[in-house]
């Protein structure tokens, strides 16, 4: 995919070998994300009693190299400032809360949105916004189909002082016309939508 502007300040780019090195400064600059995860918790090695910084970076890239990865990169510049992850179950086969999700499972999506982040500095500025509208979008190029995301629910919660939504708000979700499909945890839904 060519780069994408997206309004005044902001493009998007995939993961790919090519822009490995702007996510990588972008996950250092940021204590390799969550303590280190490297964005591999949704991937099948997860995040396990092996994982270490070391390892989830060198999954990571042994991902991109082997294009099992999906990712938009969303840059300021020439600097990298967010991401939304998205792929396929078997992908992305580790989602927070399974045993609820498997529970009242009846259709397996196509698409799985995993993992937001927005590296600090740059937060509260449309980032997320604009990572997942280019992953919409690329899930309509690699044909549509049915796309899951886990968010958090924000409304009727208290303020989550230092929380970090990874998997995004569910008011973000809303606004590109997801809807709720059911509850797995307290405050956590899986919310569809189809892409044509």
């Amino acid at each position: 995919m060519s780069v994408e502007t997206i309004g005044p300040a902001y493009s998007t780019r995939p993961l790919t070998a090519g822009t490995w090195a702007d996510f990588v400064e972008l996950v250092e600059a940021n204590n390799g994300v969550w303590g280190g995860c490297w964005c591999m918790g949704f991937h099948p090695e997860g995040l396990g009693d092996r994982s270490s910084v070391s390892r989830n970076r060198t999954l990571k890239q042994a991902h991109v190299r082997q294009g099992t990865v999906h990712q938009i990169l969303v840059f300021d510049g020439e600097t990298c400032v967010g991401w939304c992850q998205y792929g396929s179950p078997a992908e992305l086969p580790r989602i927070n809360n399974q045993k609820a999700y498997e529970k009242e499972l009846i259709e397996l999506p196509d698409w799985r949105i995993g993992c937001i982040f927005t590296g600090k500095g740059h937060r509260r500025s449309g980032v997320a916004r604009v990572a997942v509208a280019a992953a919409l979008d690329a899930v309509k190029e690699a044909g549509g189909g049915l796309v899951e995301a886990y968010p958090e629910q924000v409304d009727g919660r208290g303020p989550q002082r230092g929380a970090y939504f990874h998997t995004g708000p569910e008011n973000l979700f809303e606004e590109f016309g997801f809807e709720r499909d059911r509850r797995v945890a307290k405050w956590r839904w899986v919310m569809r939508r189809r892409v044509p």
